[in-house]
């Protein structure tokens, strides 16, 4: 599932951000950890990579990052305002200068035509900025949707190093 490609952009994310001085955590559902794993692939990541939150629970979510159990049945699990809270509660546990999180449906099962297999709610919290969240809607298979989040979840991390 770690092509070279998602490995090489893991090496060039880690060393912009030990560049500047900058630490990273991350909170995830529907990828399991597969940005984590990217990212500490990489040799020296442990100087930046500071929490790695696998929440694939909304249990979990409430317990690890303070996703309030209220925005599971005002909005749902797979929501903006959801990925925002895990994104701000991973930078708040961990202390990190940026974190980002996603919670989305991979499939095969669980879509519906409001929330279709494939949506992903990617969040990116940094200190002292304004929580980003993109939708996402990635087409193909399980394997397909978890490896366009991680992709896409690297794009926000880089955003968020651009606007510093």
């Amino acid at each position: 599932m770690l092509t070279q490609k998602t490995l090489d952009e893991a090496a060039a994310l880690l060393a912009a951000l030990q560049e500047r001085g900058l630490t990273l955590a991350t909170a995830e559902s529907c990828t399991g950890g597969l940005i984590s794993a990217a990212l500490t692939a990489i040799p020296g990541s442990s100087a930046t990579l500071l929490a790695g939150y696998v929440t694939y629970s909304n249990a979990a979510k409430t317990r690890m990052v303070g996703v309030p159990p209220a925005l599971f049945e005002a909005r749902g699990a797979v929501s903006e305002p959801v990925a925002r809270q895990m994104a701000q509660g991973a930078l708040a546990d961990a202390g990190a200068d940026i974190a980002v999180s996603c919670t989305g449906i991979a499939g095969p099962g669980g879509g519906s035509a409001a929330k279709p297999v494939g949506l992903v709610f990617i969040g990116c919290a940094r200190r002292g900025a304004v929580t980003e969240v993109e939708r996402h809607v990635f087409p193909g298979d399980r394997t397909a949707i978890r490896a366009a989040t991680v992709d896409a979840a690297f794009g926000m991390i880089r955003l968020a190093l651009s606007a510093r």
